[in-house]
C-alpha cells in the first residue's frame, strides 16, 4: 500500500513538473498589436466608445471590429496616434460617441453627499472612498474623468473639475509606455 502511494505520489510530481514547464515553455502573451492600441488609448474606461473599456476597444480595433475614431476622451490626438500606427486613415471624432474635453475629474461635495454608494459601484477604477450612510471623496490621482459616477449620483453632489496643467500632472495628456518598449525604441 505504502509503495502505491509513493508511486502515485512520485507521478504526480512528474507530471506537475511537466505541467509547469510546459506552462513556461508555451506561455502564450497578449496580442503586441492590442497592447500597443491599448497604450495610446486613455485609460478612462469610460465606454463611450460603445466598448466596457480600453483594452476590449483595442481588440476590436485590432481585429478590424472598431473604427479609430469612437474615443472622445483620447480625442483628435489619439485619433492621429493610432491612425499612424495602424496605416490608416484620420478620421474626425465620431460626434455620436461624444465631444473632446480637457481632462478632468470628480468632484464630490461632501457637505451634499448622503452616502449612498451608487457612485462607488459606478466606479469603473475604484477612485471613490466612503462608506454606506457616510460622505464619501475622490481620490484625485486614481480618477479618469469617465464621468460614470455623475448619472446614479441621488443629489447632484458630484461635478468635473477641468485639470490644470502642471508639472504633476501633464504626463495625464500622454500614455504611459512601459518600460520594456522604451529600452526597445
Amino acid at each position: 500500500m505504502l509503495n502505491a502511494i509513493l508511486v502515485m505520489l512520485g507521478l504526480a510530481l512528474v507530471i506537475g513538473a511537466v505541467l509547469g514547464w510546459a506552462s513556461l515553455k508555451f506561455k502564450v502573451e497578449g496580442d503586441p498589436l492590442v497592447d500597443k492600441i491599448d497604450a495610446i488609448l486613455p485609460q478612462t474606461q469610460c465606454g463611450q466608445c460603445g466598448h466596457p473599456g480600453c483594452k476590449p476597444y483595442a481588440t476590436a480595433i485590432a481585429n478590424g471590429e472598431a473604427d479609430i475614431n469612437q474615443c472622445p476622451p483620447g480625442g483628435e490626438e489619439g485619433i492621429r496616434k493610432l491612425a499612424d500606427l495602424l496605416g490608416r486613415e484620420f478620421k474626425p471624432l465620431n460626434a455620436e460617441n461624444g465631444t473632446e474635453k480637457p481632462k478632468s475629474v470628480a468632484f464630490i461635495d461632501e457637505n451634499t453627499c448622503i452616502g449612498c454608494t451608487l457612485c462607488i459601484q459606478a466606479c469603473p477604477v475604484d477612485a471613490i472612498s466612503g462608506a454606506a450612510k457616510q460622505m464619501h471623496t475622490i481620490i484625485a490621482p486614481l480618477c479618469t474623468g469617465c464621468e460614470l459616477c455623475l448619472a446614479p449620483c441621488p443629489v447632484d453632489c458630484i461635478t468635473m473639475e477641468v485639470v490644470k496643467e502642471t508639472v504633476d500632472t501633464w504626463k495625464w495628456r500622454y500614455p504611459v509606455i512601459p518600460l520594456k518598449e522604451q529600452s526597445a525604441a
